[in-house]
Parts: structure tokens; C-alpha cells; sequence
């Protein structure tokens, strides 16, 4: 089973709500899943047939083609368990902890070493987007451990089981399929041949397919996309990154003091969508040497964690568009300060 993914660099058009069956049935992307029996092949079941009607009508794909393809789909059970979130551990929401694992000696020293290795490529990326170089290899860094565990899971037997086994986020991942089955009618790609994580993100930068269709370039210029290799990974994550508002030479956070009532008065989005002026007035302080514009939109990140004396803690970061951005990838508040700090650590390292 081949193992590369190689995706076309043709443009995409935003994916359309997909028409349903007949005037009183609901929209395929947007209803509610009912379990079919799971010994029955997919295209069997009512609900995946009027999936593929949708398919059909708005995208002019073929119901043959379509058919043949679902039916290699199978349902997977570690998919689903695995997206399942578990009760949250005291380790889940630890900051520490989750540092600890993502801004390791084992991480800087690799990414310092595909920061040398990839220098031309990452000013490139940097000079078109305007993402500094160690922000991209960050994120490659915690996706895929610099695309050494991009997940050995047929992408099709995941977002088949995710859109109609699974009602938690059935509408999104009915979303994820039909650009996952247009990617691969686009680019020419084997359906049952794509592999990637159990939640559907596939290479070194661990897209879905919706992002892939989006953001996905083709950096080398060879023709195609290849996001298990480093130069279209890199500049398709600085196209994701810019796509979602990152600004050139701005900040991505500072070091904040703040309370619980603010968190609270503000809420725990992922935009940057406050004026720096008004946040500071509800009581928020940075270092003095920290220096942002009154009107700079801004968000407050709240980190809790458990101190090695057993006692609970929080941190507070402000996030700038640039945190905002990051969010886009990963809505965790600790995936972005995380990616944030191994930046820095890297770059520390590789100026060295």
C-alpha cells in the first residue's frame, strides 16, 4: 500500500452544503447520523446514499465512482475511541505536563536540525508568508515529530466511521469526507491508498482535507502537492498560517497577569477580537518592556496547571492575530503556546 500522498496543486473552490435527496429529506452534511447496521457495506446505508446524492448533484462527481469507493470503506473502532474524549486526568489539564512532553531536549534538538537542514526553504516560506522559519518548524515538530508519525490509518475507514458512527461531530467529519473524496477525484489519488492519523489529518503537517484543498501548495514546483515531504509541508504551513490572518514581525504572546474574572468576562474563543486598551483597563499587565499598541486586537490565555508541591495554578498568556492563527490549527490554548515556545527554544538554539 503505497504510503506518499500526492496531491495536485489545482485550485479549489469552497466546498458547497451538499443537496439533499428530495425536498423533505435533511441536508447530508448537516443531519444528524443514524447507525446502520456496520456488517452492511457503507453504500447500503440510507443515509450514505443521500451523502452521495449530495455529491452527485452539487459536485458532479460519479455515483459509480463513488459507490465503488465507499464500499472499500470500513468501519473502524479505534477511529471512534480515539476521538472519543475521554474524562479529562489531572495530567490533561496540566500545563506543565503538557510542556513537558511538547517542548522537550528531543524536539529542540531536532528541530534545530531541520531548521539547518531546510534554512533555504524556510526563508522562502518565510519571505513569501511573512511566518518566521522556527514557527513552521515548530508546528512540524509537535504534529509529526518532523513527519516521523504522520499515522498508519486508511483516511477513508476514518472519516467514513467518524460521518456516520459517530453523532458527537458527525456534521464536521460529513464535511472532511466530501472534500477527502474531491481531493482525491482532483488530484488522482487511490482513495484506500491515502493514510494519515485516527482523526483524519494526513502528512507532515497533519491537514485534514478540507485544509488540504485550501492551503495545501505546491512549494518545490514539481506539479504536485506532497505533504509527507519537507519543502511542500513547509510552505503549506505557512500558507495555513497566513491564510488565517498571521501578520508579518508581529508578536504571538506575552507573558500576562490576569485573574479568573477576566477569562470569564472576555470567554475562551480563539480570535483575537479585543482591543489591547480594553483589556488592559479590566486589570490585565504584561512585562513593561513588552510593547503593543493600544488598538492591537488581543486574546487572554488561560493555562492551568498542578505545581510539583500538588498545589493548582494558573498562567496567563495574551495572545496576539498571531496566536489567533496558530488557534486556527489547534484550538487547545496549550497547542498554541506550546508551538510558541518551541519557536523560541529552536530559534535560541539555532542562532547559537
Amino acid at each position: 500500500m503505497r504510503r506518499r500522498l500526492l496531491l495536485a496543486s489545482a485550485a479549489s473552490l469552497p466546498l458547497l452544503p451538499l443537496a439533499p435527496r428530495a425536498v423533505a429529506q435533511p441536508d447530508p452534511l448537516n443531519a444528524a447520523p443514524v447507525r446502520g447496521p456496520r456488517d452492511l457495506p457503507y453504500p447500503q446505508r440510507a443515509e450514505v446514499q443521500e451523502f452521495i446524492d449530495g455529491l452527485v448533484q452539487t459536485h458532479g462527481l460519479e455515483r459509480g465512482w463513488l459507490e465503488r469507493v465507499l464500499a472499500q470503506g470500513r468501519y473502524s473502532e479505534p477511529a471512534e475511541r480515539l476521538t472519543t474524549p475521554a474524562r479529562a486526568s489531572p495530567a490533561a489539564r496540566n500545563w506543565l505536563d503538557y510542556r513537558a512532553r511538547n517542548v522537550d531536549e528531543r524536539r529542540i534538538r531536532d528541530g534545530v536540525a531541520f531548521f539547518r537542514q531546510h534554512r533555504d526553504t524556510l526563508a522562502r516560506m518565510s519571505a513569501q508568508y511573512g511566518v518566521p522559519e522556527a514557527i513552521a518548524v515548530s508546528i512540524i515538530g509537535i504534529e509529526t515529530v518532523f513527519g516521523r508519525v504522520m499515522g498508519s490509518f486508511r483516511t477513508i475507514d476514518v472519516l467514513l466511521t467518524l460521518a456516520f458512527d459517530y453523532p458527537r461531530r458527525a456534521a464536521l467529519y460529513r464535511e472532511e469526507l466530501a472534500h477527502f473524496l474531491l481531493m482525491c477525484r482532483e488530484m488522482g489519488l487511490d482513495p484506500a491508498s491515502v493514510r494519515g492519523s485516527f482523526a483524519g489529518a494526513m502528512g507532515m503537517p497533519q491537514f485534514m482535507p478540507g485544509s488540504v484543498r485550501r492551503y495545501a501548495v505546491d512549494f518545490d514546483g514539481d506539479g504536485r502537492v506532497d505533504l509527507t515531504r519537507s519543502t511542500d509541508a513547509i510552505g503549506s504551513v505557512g500558507s495555513f498560517l497566513a491564510g488565517h490572518g498571521w501578520q508579518r514581525e508581529h508578536p504571538v504572546q506575552f507573558a500576562a497577569r490576569a485573574d479568573r474574572s477576566v477569562v470569564e468576562t472576555l470567554g475562551r474563543g480563539i480570535r483575537a477580537q479585543y482591543r489591547w486598551a480594553d483589556v488592559a483597563a479590566l486589570g490585565v499587565s504584561i512585562a513593561p518592556s513588552a510593547r503593543l499598541d493600544d488598538d492591537a486586537r488581543v486574546l487572554l490565555l488561560d493555562l492551568p496547571l498542578v505545581t510539583p508541591n500538588g498545589e493548582e495554578a494558573t498562567e496567563y498568556r495574551l495572545g496576539t492575530v498571531n496566536m489567533s492563527a496558530l488557534l486556527h490549527y489547534n484550538r487547545s490554548y496549550f497547542y498554541g503556546v506550546a508551538v510558541a515556545e518551541l519557536a523560541e527554544a529552536i530559534l535560541a538554539r539555532s542562532i547559537a
